[in-house]
């Protein structure tokens, strides 16, 4: 599936999107993939309370299935003004 970062989100990991194989159930456990991957992704997703999730740019919630999933976008909450 394609993963986009979107913000801070993507200076902390580097990259804009990137294509992830992923045997998670959930965006939670995708997540938890991520994080493990290096120390980067770790600080990314170190506050999920910080972060919004889209599932094929739906709002989304990380208890969210991926089944039949083909892009997933995290990115900060939204302000307006």
């Amino acid at each position: 599936m394609q993963v986009l970062y979107f913000a801070w989100v993507r200076e902390r990991i580097g990259l804009p999107r990137e294509q992830v194989q992923t045997e998670a159930a959930t965006v939670a456990e995708l997540v938890e993939e991520l994080r493990g991957r290096e120390e980067r992704y770790a600080a990314a997703f170190a506050d999920l309370s910080a972060l919004r999730v889209a599932l094929d740019q739906e709002l989304a919630e990380f208890t969210d299935p991926l089944d039949g999933v083909r892009e997933v976008a995290f990115f900060p909450p939204m302000t307006g003004g």
